[in-house]
């Protein structure tokens, strides 16, 4: 815990004038509310039983501009307050975004969108307010009880020590409620993402869960996921219930204890009624924190169930890391070169083992075999979403671990069969591709990429909002677009992963058009189910789960009349 608490400190260190500024006007205001008991007793024992009404109005006059001083302390502490909180969310959120986009891609393989969301967003919005309110108001606690037990203590040392006695059996009862309650709350924050994930999954699934009629399913599923959280945010609460009631029973046991005993005192002459009702208002000034203290710990447990969860994806190293001494790539040729490569995934099973293949620059060279046979793997090795488990793979001589991942990726150029597009406009995802582009190379991208002439059908052209995932394009449309994407960007080494195995034929043929004008004098690795689009191919590698098994051109590998020349038989006949 230490380490996690200094760990949040150090985030108030850029907002040290923000963090000055709310906690000396919480410590004035803290001031003002212990000064007002001291003129209350004032006024009670000496001003008015001697009438003297000139000093009397004096004293009011004074408490009347402390309290106005206070009401603009309140203000700087809640506004300032804020905004420190809210900077310090946007610092951490920043800094996490920044994170999450250097992981690998083995992370995402295994975290669910949903909790990595709640991660981003619900958990630092609660740790916004720690930030805010947590400092500030153990300040104003500690200051306020310390505060307040010196000056009843100089008012009247046996009540003090009543008071002072009862506390401890209090605080071992509050320390006792706070574990439970941290223990509730990191649950809750768990379960939490869970209904985030399945809720991110349910809306992005909407159309599958509708065309199968499953809505009374999928809202079944929610309501049980959504009751759980109910159900644990609940138990969380119960230590919080219990607090409150033990809180208020010390409260008023405490003052009608000082009040019999003090009323006896007064009775007996020991002391006077000012000193009564002052010794009262120090114990709600007292009693004040202690209140305080229950939102406190509400909080605390919250913000740094958070923190853990913040610190715990800020903790992860990314699988793919820049060498010290990377290179930047550049005046690429395309000659790759994957020598004894093998590769195995987490769960230890090989995918690759002694891979060897040459591509020359320019040469289009495509992969074909049955599935699980390391076909997209290699497609991901190449710019490094994955490291090899050993072996190399080389571009114009140089290994790719030895070069910078973004000068890497900068010249290769992907396209696959899934094209994610974002929600925006047909230009901004187009513009993916070289950000900054002026609208004449965007429209000549999507010139070459034959997706001119269905944009300017549209009635907002380049400036069509897509919707997300490009839901408001066709499967051609959107694969358009991603060629585009491409030919702004202008790789020198292209990987083609089944672009078109999801369209049909007529489309397929205007989206092979494209692809052949973008292979054009660049290194093109292709994937292909359809083996009638890579019959051009310089060379066509045949591999199953035992490595290569025959390659050559297509004409070649017919006359072979081996594996390839059985699976184009069968998938064109």
């Amino acid at each position: 815990m230490k380490n996690k608490l200094k760990g949040f400190v150090e985030h108030f260190k850029p907002h040290k004038k923000l963090f000055i500024l709310d906690f000396s006007s919480a410590f004035l205001m803290a001031m003002i509310d212990l000064v007002f008991p001291i003129f209350t007793r004032r006024i009670i024992d000496v001003e008015l039983p001697n009438k003297n009404y000139k000093f009397f109005l004096v004293l009011i006059g004074i408490l009347i501009i402390l309290q106005i001083f206070r009401a603009i302390f309140a203000y700087i502490v809640t506004y300032y307050g804020h905004k420190m909180g809210v900077n310090i969310r946007y610092d951490m959120r920043n800094k996490l975004f920044r994170h999450l986009q250097k992981l690998s891609l083995s992370y995402y393989d295994n975290e669910k969108t949903g909790t990595i969301m709640s991660r981003v967003m619900g958990d630092l919005e609660i740790l916004s307010e720690l930030a805010h309110h947590g400092p500030e108001d153990l300040f104003i606690i500690v200051v306020t009880f310390i505060g307040s037990f010196i000056l009843m203590f100089n008012l009247n040392i046996t009540l003090t020590l009543v008071v002072f006695t009862i506390l401890p059996f209090y605080i071992y009862f509050v320390v006792k409620e706070n574990k439970k309650m941290k223990k509730a709350f990191k649950k809750y924050r768990v379960v939490a993402a869970e209904v985030n994930s399945h809720l991110e999954d349910s809306i992005a699934g909407i159309r599958v869960v509708k065309a199968f009629g499953n809505e009374k399913d999928s809202t079944h599923k929610f309501d049980k996921h959504n009751k759980n959280v109910a159900d644990t945010l609940m138990k969380a609460f119960e230590p919080i219930s219990r607090l409150t009631s033990v809180t208020g029973l010390y409260s008023g046991g405490i003052q009608i204890l000082i009040l019999v005993l003090g009323g006896s005192m007064v009775i007996k002459g020991e002391m006077t009624i000012g000193i009564l009702v002052a010794f009262l208002l120090f114990v709600n000034r007292f009693l004040d924190p202690i209140k305080r203290l229950i939102s406190f710990l509400e909080m605390f447990q919250q913000g740094m169930v958070g923190y853990e969860r913040y610190s715990e994806v800020m903790a992860i190293d990314p699988d793919i890391k820049d060498n010290k001494g990377a290179i930047e790539l550049e005046d690429v040729r395309g000659n790759i070169k994957f020598k004894d490569v093998s590769f195995s995934y987490d769960d230890g099973e090989k995918v690759l083992e002694n891979f060897n293949l040459e591509i020359k620059e320019g040469e289009k060279v495509a992969l074909v075999g049955p599935s699980g046979a390391g076909k997209s793997t290699i497609c991901s090795l190449l710019p490094r979403f994955y490291d090899v488990t050993s072996g190399s793979i080389e571009i114009d001589g140089i290994n790719v671990k030895e070069i910078t991942q973004n000068s890497l990726r900068k010249n290769i150029g992907i396209v696959q069969q899934d094209v994610y597009l974002f929600h925006g406009t047909i230009e901004e995802n187009i513009e993916l591709g070289k950000i900054g582009a002026s609208r004449d190379e965007i429209i000549k991208a999507a010139e070459m990429a034959n997706a001119l002439e269905f944009i300017n059908e549209l009635s907002e052209g380049f400036d069509t909002v897509v919707g997300e995932r490009g839901i408001k394009l066709s499967g051609g449309q959107k694969q358009r677009i991603s060629i585009a994407r491409i030919f702004l960007k202008n790789p020198k080494i292209l990987i083609l992963d089944e672009a078109t195995s999801a369209l049909d034929n007529q489309t397929e043929r205007y989206i092979q058009e494209s692809l052949e004008k973008l292979s054009e004098g660049r290194t093109t690795l292709t994937i292909a189910h359809r083996l009638t689009t890579i019959k051009n191919s310089d060379k066509i590698v045949y591999l199953d789960k035992d490595g290569i098994q025959e390659y050559g051109t297509h004409d070649v590998l017919i006359e072979n009349q081996g594996k390839y020349e059985k699976l184009y038989r069968g998938i064109s006949g």
